[in-house]
């Protein structure tokens, strides 16, 4: 059995030769990935491939490790190990997803049976990574599978304690026993094997994404920083692993450092669909990071460009992603943050039965939304009953209904039904608080305990609005509406100094700000007024 440390280079040839076991050629460089020690029975060559594509697994680039891995069944037919990898690629656990058919499938090309596969592992080891993920995508709810998929891995680790790769599919096995919500206590659990890794290799992708991904609330994150700094050098081949850092970055209100790593994600993937000769990356999920990140650092002019390019992207649907819906989300986004109410953005937005519904319901949201903090009812009530409609057709979340709710909200406080308006918003900012955290930009892209104390601050309850933008800030650290909120409540209170404390905080987040910038001139009027130094 041979033993590889495999480091995958993005280098010619020439260059490959110097590098034990590189799978490269001139005219093929070969993506940098990382690091990793994962010992099998393969061939050479077999096991340069398997490797690649358990380099892509735990990036989740799961298209490209599936592809490394049927190049090295290609290379080795009876190569056991190649099987289980492309069965790997057909669970996504963070996103509770998992295609048990495909898995099987690729299974059976290996062997018809769980006994005629178990005998083409030749080890002990690789015979307990194939009966792991028999169990995975056997019988039973995917719950239960789940579950039984982690107590082996659970095992096999503890019979295998110097393998990494055991300790690091475990944490992963972890981090999906929640089915896609968080539980900290597990997620804390996954974090600290994962960490165990990443200490013996600062080169591990899968350490340190699922350190990531373990420590990506605003409690925990500083728990994953030194991993969300290493990812991205680790993995600059992955697109994902550019994006990954960021959950760090947002829970912790770090905007530049959100900015700068969903723009090389972006980067990364344009470069992968230019080679594909398919349509720019211009819409998804890297770009609402993106977008969020430059609406925090009131960049609006770049959020409105990125949102024109995704508009441009919206209507393709011939690429492996939903960019209608992230473009109704991206504007949805941008319309709150921006209040630019009366504007080309909130204006002008039509609905069509050819929409997906959660693309329709941000298209309503955003509407709604626009419609009803300018005073246009008429638009806001018919944005509530299409929002109505989708959710009793069946498609519901927590987000809905927090979204249609807040608009709701927003309309009993026009018609000057404030206390409707308070108690309504009052409830939805409870109700959010009892959904499991989600990491990243506010899925219902205004957190309702920050407009619930918008709505205080505007009917003259700036110390009820001070606890409420207090109370948002612990969910979503340094968001710039919430800051600002802090702000003018303490202005309105007397607390000259805490004012300050929370403008000096926002001219440190706005130094790329489009020039006048209404909300930066009011922080520097402050901080000139108070004799704060620039």
């Amino acid at each position: 059995m041979r033993r590889h440390h495999f480091i995958a280079h993005k280098l010619p040839m020439v260059a490959c030769i110097a590098i034990a076991l590189a799978a490269c050629t001139a005219s093929e460089p070969v993506a940098q990935l990382g690091s990793i020690d994962f010992s099998t029975s393969g061939s050479g060559r077999a096991q340069e491939q398997f490797t690649q594509g358990v380099l892509y697994l735990h990036s989740f680039e799961y298209a490209l490790a599936g592809d490394a891995f049927r190049s090295a069944q290609e290379t080795d037919p009876d190569f056991a190990m190649a099987y289980w990898g492309e069965a790997m690629t057909y669970t996504h656990p963070i996103w509770d997803e998992q295609d048990v058919p495909a898995a099987r499938n690729a299974l059976e090309r290996l062997a018809a049976t769980p006994e005629e596969r178990q005998a083409k592992a030749p080890t002990d080891r690789e015979k307990a990574f194939l009966s792991a993920i028999e169990v995975l995508y056997g019988d039973g709810s995917k719950e239960q599978r789940d579950t039984l998929y982690s107590r082996a891995m659970a095992r096999l680790s503890a019979n295998h304690p110097d393998d990494p790769e055991a300790k690091t599919f475990y944490a992963l096995s972890l981090l999906g026993l929640s089915q896609g919500n968080r539980v900290i206590p597990t997620y804390v659990r996954a974090g600290a094997i994962a960490q165990e890794v990443f200490d013996n290799n600062r080169d591990h992708p899968g350490a340190a994404h699922y350190i990531i991904h373990s420590f990506d609330d605003p409690t925990h994150a500083p728990l994953g920083l030194t991993a969300a700094r290493a990812y991205s050098r680790i993995a600059p081949g992955a697109g994902h692993a550019q994006h990954m850092t960021s959950h760090i970055f947002v829970a912790m209100g770090m905007w530049e450092d959100v900015v700068m790593a969903n723009e090389q994600a972006a980067g990364v993937i344009n470069t992968n669909l230019a080679s594909e000769e398919s349509p720019a990356y211009s819409c998804g999920h890297y770009n609402e990071w993106l977008e969020y990140g430059y609406l925090q650092q009131g960049r609006f002019n770049d959020g409105l460009r990125l949102l024109n390019e995704c508009m441009g992207d919206a209507d393709r649907q011939d690429i492996a992603r939903n960019p209608r819906a992230s473009y109704a989300y991206i504007r949805a986004l941008n319309i709150v943050d921006s209040q630019n109410w009366e504007g080309d953005v909130a204006l002008g937005m039509t609905d069509s039965d050819e929409f997906a519904p959660r693309t329709r319901f941000l298209f309503a949201f955003g509407d709604g939304y626009a419609a009803a903090q300018r005073g246009d009812l008429e638009t806001a009530r018919n944005a509530v009953a299409s929002m109505a409609a989708i959710t009793d057709a069946g498609s519901t979340s927590g987000n809905f209904t927090i979204m249609r709710g807040m608009v709701e909200a927003l309309i009993a406080k026009q018609n000057g039904q404030t206390n409707r308006a308070v108690q309504e918003l009052q409830r939805l900012a409870e109700f959010e608080e009892g959904l499991p955290f989600a990491f990243g930009p506010p899925g219902m892209a205004k957190p309702p305990r920050e407009l619930l104390g918008d709505v205080l601050l505007e009917i003259e309850r700036p110390a009820d609005a001070m606890t409420e933008y207090s109370k948002a800030y612990e969910r979503t650290p340094r968001r710039a509406q919430t800051l600002l909120g802090l702000a003018r409540a303490a202005v309105a209170i007397g607390r000259l100094d805490i004012a300050a404390d929370n403008y000096e905080e926002l001219r440190a987040m706005w130094g790329k700000a489009d020039p006048g910038f209404d909300a930066l001139a009011e922080v520097n009027g402050f901080l000139s007024a108070s004799g704060a130094s620039q």
